[in-house]
């Protein structure tokens, strides 16, 4: 596509599907966000443990975002376009339509969400295997990634999805396939999700042993027979169909997508921190680790050499940052828990109207809240010394990597009120970041040395979450003057199709001019943290 003349802005759009919405980002070449759209995608929870969504749906959602972002921009200054999105599963027919993955065969339903754990017995039997390629996702499958999903359908939808689908995406390469056209699957969603090695392949004899040998057929075309790394640029860029539902031109260039936590890693990790007083200065990137929060959580540390995390995924290569190897840990809820915990609460009908009438959210009036609790101390981070909560309540992504696992609080008593509500909130926030050091020491202990962390996501926007990753881990946390990271690392790819750029974390500003960044750094010791702490690793260890 024709650049446009040079005393016209160059824009690169970056879409984000997360779990319950789609947003879209219009970046300028400076890297800064112009204009941000966000819209609600439909979930549905059939039963325990199974949330499903609509590829219809979803699809029809990015292009509204695309729309909403780009209205008013002269179409040929949108150089390129890029995609994340949560590594859910996408069922196809022969003809490209949705398959139903439920028993009761609704055709729209047709995405088996990250979150679905309806296959943790499929991946207790993978992990019993003991195959070779479990050594790269920390020695046990999780419920969470694709071979126990599509080994559920298998055993369960035998004679409808199974013998109809013809395709199986992982949600970002569905993206970047229907704004293309192109089957071409990014090594990121492969690597991380799939088993795939860029250097061998699909290992068939990991397939043969779990039971899904019929995926090999045909060049393993139902999982894709064609990779290719983050940032490329894909066919022939927009097709004519998707430059109409999108209303940009045709052969706008879109690049092979990413993971959502791995654009949010590649939207802040190669910060520039001068001037900071941050330990991770004039050190390698491998010093930094990128937490991505909202829904869930991922731990993003990167190292020059592979390293095997017991209960951590990964190592896998080139799947973030071209040329260095990630590892990825996880805790499977971590908004959803806040919002399950403070919701659930029988004052949380009353909060709602204290927030309301004082004009805040509910979640700034909490931290407010219990900053009037903590009073002239300034130690509010002991107010739950008592009441401890155990955060695995969709079980545990890591480093215990076991999915069973449920959550727990410890010290409830009778109380009703917003005091107790509040309490219950620190506590879980507290448990988070418990959490995080959890992970972080495990990595730390098979030769990762983090010295910073980098947060973005919903959640680094509450102060107090970051605040408490700072204080519990000990290390500083450093925040996006911007809070878009994600989209912004979404961008980047698109940036990079357009061949503008030749590299997706050397050449683009957004990746620095992003990540202007904002260091918390510890405020006191709480022992309490270290106690408990100690207490409970000991007890699962």
């Amino acid at each position: 596509m024709a650049k446009p003349p040079p005393s016209m802005e160059q824009y690169y759009v970056g879409v984000d599907v997360g779990t319950a919405s789609v947003r879209a980002a219009l970046v300028a070449r400076d890297g800064l966000v112009k204009a941000t759209a966000e819209e609600p995608v439909r979930i549905w929870q059939p039963a325990p443990d199974r949330y499903v969504q609509s590829s219809d749906d979803i699809w029809d959602r990015c292009c509204r975002a695309i729309r909403r972002v780009t209205q008013g921009v002269e179409k040929s200054q949108v150089r390129g376009m890029g995609f994340d999105a949560t590594c859910s599963l996408v069922v196809l027919d022969k003809h490209f339509q949705p398959v139903a993955i439920n028993q009761d065969g609704v055709q729209e339903q047709n995405v088996m969400m990250w979150m679905d754990h309806r296959a943790s017995e499929q991946a207790a039997h993978i992990t019993s295997t003991g195959h070779q390629a479990l050594r790269r996702v920390g020695g046990v499958m999780s419920p969470e990634m694709q071979p126990p999903k599509l080994l559920w359908l298998k055993e369960n939808l035998r004679e409808t999805c199974w013998k109809q689908a013809a395709h199986f995406f992982d949600l970002p390469d569905f993206l970047s396939w229907k704004a293309t056209g192109s089957l071409e699957r990014s090594l990121c969603t492969l690597v991380c999700k799939w088993t795939y090695c860029p250097q061998e392949g699909w290992d068939t004899s990991f397939w043969e042993a779990i039971g899904l040998e019929d995926l090999l057929t045909d060049n393993c075309s139902k999982i894709g027979a064609l990779t290719c790394c983050p940032g490329t640029s894909l066919g022939e860029g927009l097709s004519a169909q998707a430059a109409a539902e999108t209303q940009l031109k045709t052969g706008t260039a879109v690049a092979a997508s990413l993971i959502d936590a791995h654009a949010g890693g590649l939207g802040v990790i190669g910060a520039d921190v001068k001037g900071l007083s941050l330990p991770c200065e004039d050190q390698p990137m491998t010093s930094r680790m990128a937490v991505v929060c909202g829904t869930s959580s991922c731990h993003m540390g990167i190292s020059q050499q592979p390293l095997y995390v017991p209960g951590v995924w990964g190592p896998y290569f080139s799947v973030m940052v071209p040329g260095l190897w990630l590892n990825e840990g996880g805790q499977s809820a971590t908004g959803k828990l806040i919002d399950f915990m403070v919701e659930g609460h029988a004052a949380f009908p009353q909060l709602k109207i204290l927030a309301e009438k004082s004009g805040e959210g509910v979640y700034s009036y909490l931290n407010r809240h219990l900053e009037t609790m903590a009073g002239d101390s300034g130690h509010l981070g002991t107010l739950a010394a008592s009441l401890h909560v155990w955060p695995d309540f969709h079980g545990n992504r890591s480093p215990l990597a076991d999915p069973t696992l449920r959550g727990m609080v410890v010290g409830l008593t009778l109380s009703r009120t917003v005091d107790d509500l509040a309490l219950l909130y620190l506590a879980t926030v507290q448990s988070i970041a418990l959490g995080t050091r959890h992970i972080l020491d495990t990595m730390q202990e098979t030769g990762h040395d983090i010295r910073t962390l980098f947060l973005c996501g919903g959640l680094s926007k509450n102060a107090l979450f970051v605040q408490t990753h700072a204080d519990v881990t000990g290390l500083p946390v450093a925040l996006p003057f911007q809070t878009e990271a994600v989209l912004v690392g979404a961008a980047v790819l698109g940036a990079c199709a357009s061949r503008d750029y030749s590299s997706i974390q050397h050449d683009f500003p957004g990746v620095s001019v992003i990540t202007t960044m904002v260091p918390f750094a510890p405020k006191f010791a709480q022992p309490v943290f270290a106690h408990f702490y100690s207490h409970v690793k000991q007890s699962y260890l």
